[in-house]
Parts: structure tokens; C-alpha cells; sequence
């Protein structure tokens, strides 16, 4: 039964897409964190009572998962960072094929600038490639009737929808207006393999249709509110879409004119040519790729655009007004220097130990991996060598390690891997080490949490996005099911760097894959009961005896924030968690617990 409650609330876009899932009638969504996509589904498990929503291993399971739902006759809805679409791609493009029964919205969060991702890739070019119907809100309260749209929309034209957005649009705020939840009846199951079986025979048939929906979807396009011209006089134009939309409105002010595009894909060229006809200048502000450029060129649509705009890092008025016009805003300017504060592992991390046993070996080449403990590769531990993609640690790791060995040098490889991404991604790799007799040398980091995108639920902390118990994977068997020997697997508290030190050396003396398992809870999570049960989680402190320390700076080495060099060398209680990391690394005993105790 449809509610008939109004609102107004101020949203970040991300609380406005869950909202507008919700009113539309959502059932299923999955998702893998990952910013700027963490909240929707963090926001969407406040309506759990009426709806259903899980964090998935990875994105490609996500997707899956709401292909299946959607197939089952609901509106489903899966989400997830810009990197996460590649690892969701496989699924992507046949189901562009297959169409949808219930609606199906796949957001896609994209990261300009990079400020928490590895690349800035420009998600709009997957809409093209798999002719997916795409729109792009601006703001919150787009977000959110965006979101409704897309679900109507792929029913409408039997398609999956992506909902692009950027962190902008993610994480700013604007005001929403709320309206009641539509129920909607399932749509009945009915077997239909010439749908839904994608082998080349029903591929072929399906191809062929998805060309007549593709001309369905740009006649709507070209007809949708949501493209919009704003006509202000005929001297210059701007197309432009998503928050880049914002940005030209504030520099170009009220003497341009406007075309608004929400639907992108696929692109509404009756529209475009009729407003490039009545202006004499035309630019094109978008972020990153020229997207929206490159399909005015190609239809012969003179205009400006990656010329002047920066096709790199996110855009912003004072960027948009030096490149259009060469001018800049008075702003105040101090000389004082702000201090740079580069991102650190935390105060009491885990993985702080481990990186700086690991650092002090000989001949080893790390690879990484995404998360918090990309980290290691910071000084002053300046450990891991490198990072690519979720997964790719164990992988790149045995790649290295044949080459090492078939070029005969002397050289070993560790791949460190977190317990979420372990479960994304990492399985599959440690699999493809043991299957072709490697000796990478793998450390499962398992800070029992999703800890760089927020401390999300993962299949190893034994609780659901939902809240409710699950049973805990058991990192140790999987390993042993792959195939590692039981001699072979380590679990060790990585926080005791002479444990941490004896199974890095056991380890790799071993020509054999190898496993670490450095198991201890991040040292900013709420714990569970779980962890408490497991961990020895009581409150502790370290301070520095002034008289025994000679200012050496090897606890500094360990490049704890709760360590400050000066004049002296001082521990911040605040901040100290005691987990003895520097106490271990200290060579003249300087450093005790505040009670006195011995402990590590």
C-alpha cells in the first residue's frame, strides 16, 4: 500500500538514490563497498522491513544477484565505485542483451580526481559499450528522482539502467522531497529461455533486438524532461550534465543558454542539433572524457570543449571560469603554510607490525593490494612495491615470483591482501598459485572489517549488512581446500613482531605457496562479541621512559601518529592504543606500558 507522506530533508546523494530506490518499490539490491558508493546501501538497510539488501563479495556477484531478482519479477538494484563496474562488466553487457523483467538499476559512482580510487576512469564510455540506457543527476534531489526514473525507465524499454554519478553528487548536499514508498505487485515468473539463455543461437536473435530498443530509448531521449534547454540569448551555449552542469550555471551565469542533459545515453541528438542551431557558440563542460563532445563532432556539430576543459581531475567553477574566460576570483590569500598531513595508518593499526617486520627483509619484492594497508607503501614503512586492482596482489605476486625464478635471480615475492578483498577477488588468485606450483608467499591481512570504505560487514566478520548473525568464513580452510599444506598456512597476531618475524622467515626459506594469516581486529572498529571472545582487547597505554631514551627514532620508524618527534620524543596518550608495536622496535627498553606491566 502506497504511503502518503510528504517531506523535505537536506541529503547527501547517496541517502537521496536509497530514498528514491525505496519510494520506487525496490525489493533487492547488492553491493560491494566502495567509495563513493559505500552509503546507498548503507542508507537503503534503514528500510530493511521493507526491503532486502546485502554486501556481496565483490561487484560481479552483486550484479548477478540483482539479474537474478530482477528476472524473478522485482525491482532490484545493484551499486558500486567507478573500478567496480570493470569487475561487474562480464554480466553487464549480456544483460544489456537479455533486457530485464523486473527494473534493474546498476549505479555506477565515479571518482574524478582520484581522491580514493587508483584511477579516474570515465564510466559514461561503459554506457556506450554496452548500450545501457544512462542518466546522470546533479544534485540530490536529481539523485533521487533519477533513481525512481531508472526503475521506470528499464521496464519501460527492457533494459538495465545505469544511474552514473560522481563523488560531488555522492557526498554533497541539497534538499530532497520525500514521497511515500510504491508498493509494487511481482511481475510472475515465466521460464523463458530465449530470453535468458544467452548462447550464440538466442545472442544472435537478441543483438539484433537490442538495435530496435536502442532507437526506442534515443526517441525518448530527445523528447524526456529531463533533457531541457534554457534559453538566454542566442550568443553562447553550454551543454553539460551532472554536477559539471552546476559548475557551467555558476561561471556562465544568466547571459548563456542551456541544454541539460540527464539522459546521456543514449544521446538525444534531435535535441543537440536543434539548440547548437540557435546559438553561435557552443562549449561543452563535462568531467574527464569528452564524452558528450565526441558525439556532437561525429555528428558534425561544431562546438568547444576539450580544447580549453581539462580532460583530467574533477572540475570546479574556478577551473571552468580560467579555462573559459582566463580569469580568476579575488580570493584571500595568507601566507601562512598549511601543514601537509598525508594519509597514515592509524594509531594502533595491525598492520603496522606487519609491515615493519616485513620491511627489514632482504631480496623480496611486495605486491599490494586495495584497502587501508595500501598504506605500507608510505613512509617511513615504504614497503609495498605495488597496486593495481582488487585481487591483483596474489596474482601479480606468482607472476613475479616465475619470472624471478625463470630469470634465475635470487629474489622472493610476498602479496599482502585484506580479508574483504581476500573474499572479492583473492581466492581465485591463491587458487591459480597452488594449481601452477608457485612460491608467492601470501598474507591474508584480516582486520575482521571492510576498513578503508567505513568498516562495512564482510563474509568473514559474522554479522550482514542487515544486522543480522552469519556464519563466519573460515580463512584458514579455504586455504586448506585450495590446497595449501597445513604446515604451510601461519596464523599469527601481527602485532607481536618476533611471531611476525619467525613466520615471514619460515616462510620464505619454503619453495611452495605459502600462507599468513595476521589476524587481529582494526583498532578503530566497534569489536564484535566475536572479537572480544578471540583478541585480548583490553585497554592498554605506552609511554616513553625520558631517561632511557637516547632519541634513536626507531619507534618514529614505525610511523605511528601517536608517536611525536621534537625536542623530545613523547607518545600521545589520546591517541595510543597499546599495541606495543614501538615497545618491540625500541632497542634500549625505553618504552613500557603505563601500568608497568611487561606484556609484549
Amino acid at each position: 500500500m502506497n504511503q502518503k507522506t510528504t517531506d523535505k530533508q537536506i541529503m547527501t546523494g547517496n541517502e537521496a538514490i536509497a530514498r528514491g530506490a525505496y519510494e520506487a518499490g525496490l525489493v533487492f539490491a547488492s553491493a560491494y563497498p566502495g567509495t563513493p558508493s559505500t552509503e546507498i546501501l548503507e542508507n537503503l538497510a534503514k528500510y530493511k522491513s521493507e526491503l532486502y539488501c546485502e554486501w556481496a563479495p565483490n561487484e560481479k556477484v552483486a550484479l548477478e544477484a540483482a539479474i537474478g531478482a530482477s528476472i524473478a519479477g522485482v525491482r532490484s538494484l545493484a551499486a558500486m565505485k567507478h573500478v567496480g563496474v570493470n569487475v561487474a562488466a562480464d554480466p553487464l553487457f549480456t544483460f544489456a542483451y537479455t533486457g530485464v523483467t523486473g527494473g534493474c538499476v546498476l549505479v555506477s559512482a565515479d571518482d574524478p580526481g582520484m581522491h580514493s580510487s587508483q584511477n579516474e576512469q570515465d564510466n559514461r564510455n561503459y554506457a556506450t559499450a554496452a548500450r545501457v540506457l544512462m542518466l546522470e543527476p546533479s544534485d540530490s534531489s536529481e539523485a533521487k528522482e533519477f533513481t525512481k526514473l531508472a526503475f521506470q525507465l528499464s521496464e519501460e524499454f527492457d533494459t538495465p539502467v545505469m544511474l552514473r554519478v560522481t563523488t560531488r553528487v555522492c557526498h554533497s548536499k541539497s534538499l530532497v522531497e520525500l514521497s511515500g514508498r510504491e508498493e509494487r505487485e511481482p511481475i510472475a515468473y515465466e521460464r523463458n529461455i530465449a530470453k535468458y539463455v544467452a548462447t550464440p543461437a538466442n545472442g544472435k536473435k537478441l543483438r539484433r533486438n537490442l538495435v530496435d530498443r536502442l532507437k526506442a530509448m534515443e526517441e525518448y531521449s530527445n523528447r524526456a524532461e529531463i533533457n531541457k534547454a534554457e534559453y538566454n540569448g542566442s550568443e553562447v551555449g553550454v551543454i553539460s550534465a551532472g554536477v559539471a552542469y552546476q559548475y557551467a550555471k555558476e561561471v556562465f551565469g544568466e547571459d548563456a543558454s542551456y541544454l541539460k542533459l540527464g539522459m546521456t545515453y543514449p544521446m538525444p541528438m534531435e535535441l543537440v542539433k536543434e539548440f547548437a542551431g540557435k546559438v553561435k557558440t557552443l562549449y561543452v563542460i563535462e568531467e574527464m572524457d569528452p564524452y558528450m563532445e565526441n558525439h556532437l563532432k561525429a555528428a558534425g556539430i561544431a562546438c568547444i570543449g576539450k580544447e580549453l576543459i581539462p580532460e583530467y581531475d574533477e572540475l570546479n567553477p574556478d577551473i571552468v571560469r580560467s579555462a573559459i574566460f582566463g580569469t580568476e576570483r579575488e580570493v584571500f590569500k595568507s601566507d601562512a603554510q598549511a601543514v601537509v598531513r598525508p594519509p597514515t595508518l592509524c594509531a594502533g593499526c595491525p598492520h603496522r607490525g606487519f609491515f615493519y617486520a616485513l620491511k627489514n627483509k632482504k631480496n623480496v619484492m611486495v605486491t599490494g593490494d586495495i584497502g587501508c594497508y595500501t598504506l605500507g607503501s608510505a613512509p617511513p614503512l615504504s614497503t609495498i612495491d605495488t597496486c593495481f586492482c582488487m585481487g591483483g596482489s596474489i596474482s601479480a605476486g606468482h607472476g613475479a615470483a616465475v619470472a624471478f625464478r625463470q630469470t634465475g635471480r635470487d629474489m622472493k615475492t610476498v602479496a599482502v591482501i585484506g580479508d574483504s578483498t581476500f573474499f572479492h577477488s583473492g581466492i581465485t588468485s591463491l587458487m591459480d598459485v597452488v594449481y601452477n606450483k608457485g612460491n608467492c608467499v601470501t598474507v591474508i591481512l584480516d582486520n575482521r572489517t571492510t576498513g578503508m570504505t567505513g568498516h562495512q560487514e564482510n563474509p568473514g566478520t559474522g554479522q550482514t549488512l542487515m544486522g543480522e548473525p552469519a556464519v563466519e568464513a573460515d580463512i584458514p580452510l579455504l586455504c586448506k581446500a585450495i590446497g595449501i599444506k597445513d604446515e604451510n598456512i601461519y596464523l599469527i597476531n601481527p602485532l607481536d613482531l618476533r611471531e611476525t618475524h619467525k613466520a615471514l622467515n619460515q616462510a620464505l626459506a619454503k619453495d611452495e605457496p605459502t600462507v599468513i594469516i595476521a589476524a587481529w581486529p582494526c583498532a578503530i572498529k566497534k569489536f564484535s562479541e566475536g572479537d572480544k571472545a578471540r583478541f585480548d582487547l583490553s585497554p592498554k597505554k605506552c609511554i616513553i621512559d625520558q631517561e632511557k631514551c637516547v632519541k634513536c627514532k626507531a619507534c618514529v620508524r614505525t610511523g605511528c601518529p601517536a608517536i611525536l618527534s621534537g625536542e623530545r620524543i613523547l607518545i600521545q596518550q589520546e591517541s595510543c592504543t597499546g599495541c606495543s608495536v614501538c615497545k618491540q622496535a625500541c632497542p634500549f627498553e625505553a618504552i613500557s606500558f603505563v601500568d608497568g606491566s611487561v606484556g609484549r
